[in-house]
């Protein structure tokens, strides 16, 4: 790991860190990719299913069957089930918070406004696959949506060498009652998911994270569907002092090394811990160490950076929570490595990455609301805003909107 200094140029590339959405060759290949699958569709799916996983797929088989998802349960142990249903029981509790609701007001003067409050119709989840199935991205992006109400969910996952999906992929999907799951990976996936094809019917948003490809893919379809976030590698800042267990700082740094790419920081106002961290992680790259003068400045920096993950491993680490701006997720404590957050505590781990928690949140079950408003005038209440919207018709040069308010009262 590297040791540089706060408000520096170094610090400042750390900042504006990821700009692999930039790349051209990747924004050139997924659009091609896109414009295939909405043209040819199943055909195409078909296709780089083939050329990228290796499988050869037939048309039928994209769709999990109802064989496969039984036959999962038959590979998995019994103690597994038994976790994830404690899991289930976690996030649920989390989500189950109240929701935004629809409300209505009527004036005594007639006029009746209100916002009506739906779920989604129809949502689909991305599950990479890729070195490793990440199981636990199923239950932590179906649940938000399930108990916001979400009746369709699909499920979309890159299938392995024998044109399987991992079992337990298929038994938590089964088991939150996932409805149809696709082998079909990549920005070829996302496409599908999009655009529809006649296989698999297109959805209103999609969620989940993945490669670069898929997620220059989400950012190419965002519109034509809505999405929850543009994640990239996943990262950690930690900050610690003098009286942090450098052990622990040193084991959950390491922990990101397991992530292609993830990036890992320490900030620090002590010398002596960053010298310790240096010199137990020395095959560390992608890290490093940020020495600061005080706890305030780091909790500054880390603002600055804002990232996916932050760690406060100092005492009392709840007096720095309303200075933390910018972060996706808090863990407070020796007792609180990400590795909770990733699996079991509740809250979902799709989080904002590459300093978007500026202005993107963690996923929750209000992604998958969308809000219709009411307006209902009464014929009195209309004839007094008469004169203030033709004033702002003449403005705007709109005359006929003016004149369809004066048609009421010929």
């Amino acid at each position: 790991m590297k040791i540089i200094k706060a408000h520096t140029k170094e610090l400042e590339k750390i900042i504006l860190r990821f700009n692999y959405l930039e790349k051209k060759r990747v924004k050139n290949r997924v659009e091609k990719i896109l414009h295939d699958v909405r043209a040819n569709g199943d055909d195409a799916i078909l296709k780089y299913t083939k050329k990228f996983d290796g499988v050869r797929l037939t048309q039928r088989q994209m769709r999990v069957s109802e064989a496969e998802k039984s036959a999962a349960f038959q590979n998995i142990s019994p103690e597994f089930v038994s976790t994830l249903k404690k899991i289930i029981a976690n996030v649920t509790k989390f989500y189950a918070k109240p929701q935004r609701k629809s409300w209505k007001h009527t004036s005594q003067d007639g006029v009746f406004l209100g916002e009506k409050i739906d779920p989604l119709g129809r949502v689909g989840v991305y599950v990479p696959a890729g070195t490793a199935p990440l199981v636990s991205c199923v239950y932590m992006s179906v649940l938000p949506a399930r108990i916001a109400g979400v009746s369709d969910i699909i499920l979309a996952t890159p299938p392995d060498k024998n044109g399987q999906v991992n079992p337990h992929i298929l038994v938590i999907a089964d088991l939150l009652n996932v409805g149809e799951i696709y082998k079909a990976g990549g920005a070829q996936a996302i496409a599908a998911m999009a655009f529809g094809t006649k296989t698999i019917k297109r959805v209103d948003k999609i969620v989940g994270p993945g490669n670069n490809y898929v997620t220059e893919a989400k950012r190419q379809v965002f519109g034509y569907v809505d999405i929850d976030m543009l994640a990239g590698p996943t990262e950690l800042v930690v900050i610690a002092n003098r009286f942090s267990d450098v052990n622990y700082v040193v084991s959950d740094l390491a922990a990101q090394g397991e992530h292609a790419g993830g990036l890992a920081i320490l900030i620090t106002p002590s010398k002596a811990l960053a010298k310790q961290v240096k010199q137990a992680l020395p095959g560390e790259n992608n890290g490093y160490i940020i020495l600061v003068k005080n706890l305030d400045e780091a909790v500054s920096v880390s603002n600055s950076i804002g990232p996916e993950h932050l760690e406060i491993l100092t005492n009392n680490p709840r007096k720095f929570v309303k200075k933390v701006k910018n972060a996706g997720a808090l863990f407070l404590g020796p007792y609180s490595p990400v590795a909770i957050g990733d699996y079991y505590a509740g809250p979902s781990h799709v989080l904002p990455t590459g300093g978007t928690a500026r202005f993107f949140s963690g996923l929750s079950s209000s992604d998958f609301l969308r809000s219709t408003h009411v307006i209902s005038y009464s014929k009195k209440m209309l004839e007094e805003s008469r004169p203030h919207i033709e004033k702002l018709c003449q403005i705007e040069g709109l005359s006929k909107h003016f004149e369809s308010v004066k048609k009421r009262f010929e």
